[in-house]
């Protein structure tokens, strides 16, 4: 697997190679940052409407919400999927090799798993719209500000939907529609349907940092939306901590099926769960 940082090779050679601490991370396991502490809020002056710069994911975890009494009511459909779903992560957790992850064939995060994840992203706003270029898998995703509507019955589904945003206030609203229902909300294996609308929240609590709170309304799979937990992204001053040494630009870190499928999944992943190629 190339282009992936050390850190990350160590977490998932552990889920890998270890699935029972997979098995023990519950209430909430995953990335915090990375490692990264929480930085004390900040003085410096901010516009709340102003997001441009890069950010990083580093309050929350990579799950859409695990707090006690923070389970989605899944309908009977909804569960059918679920317990359909096979992750290599959590409390369900079996090894990669015997999971069906979609990820674990390089396909697309989509919304809103590619928002649980920690990595930078970032923010670039223009007149008509916000973009969202997302460092893992190169991912560009456009926030229309211009006043438009969703298309309510959209004729090609895409993995990151189709996206519209407003300011209320200080917070900005974004809702989408028109998924791809191939990919889950998270590591954990929630599903969405192609019914799935999704509303993100985001403020700007301060210079260096915004709140996100993500809602799934999906009566297809789930009786009542499902409310994430509070994630907070962090504003990155320093190139140093998303560039390669004199670069200046967010890394390209890419699942190339050449290195995911070919070299680290038989050589790695498929091994370490008893399954043998032919």
């Amino acid at each position: 697997m190339r282009n992936r940082h050390p850190s990350f090779n160590l977490v998932l050679l552990s889920l890998i190679l270890l699935p029972s601490l997979a098995l023990a991370q519950r209430g909430g396991a995953g990335f915090g940052g990375r490692g990264r502490p929480s930085a004390a809020p900040s003085t410096e002056p901010f516009d709340a409407h102003d997001f441009n710069g890069i950010w990083w994911r580093t309050g929350g975890t990579r799950e859409f919400n695990t707090q006690k009494g923070g389970e989605p009511q899944l309908t009977a459909e909804g569960k059918k999927r679920f317990d359909a779903n096979k992750p290599g992560y959590g409390p369900r957790a079996v090894p990669p090799a015997l999971g069906n992850d979609p990820l674990g064939d390089c396909n697309p995060d989509g919304l809103p798993r590619i928002l649980m994840f920690n990595r930078p992203v970032e923010f670039i706003q223009q007149p008509r719209r916000l973009i969202q270029f997302f460092q893992y898998h190169r991912v560009l995703r456009e926030v229309w500000m211009d006043g438009r509507k969703l298309p309510d019955n959209p004729d090609t589904p895409r993995w990151y939907g189709y996206s519209v945003g407003h300011w209320e206030g200080d917070i900005l609203v974004v809702d989408s529609y028109g998924f791809d229902d191939r990919q889950w909300l998270d590591n954990l294996g929630y599903p969405y349907s192609d019914q799935m609308r999704l509303q993100e929240r985001y403020r700007r609590t301060d210079h260096d940092h915004i709140e996100m709170v993500v809602t799934v309304t999906d009566p297809k799979y789930y009786a009542k939306p499902w409310v994430s937990q509070t994630k907070t992204w962090q504003l990155l001053k320093d190139p140093s901590e998303y560039s390669a040494p004199d670069w200046g630009g967010l890394i390209e870190e890419l699942c190339a099926p050449i290195d995911e499928v070919d070299q680290f999944n038989k050589r790695i992943r498929n091994p370490a769960g008893g399954v043998s190629e032919k």
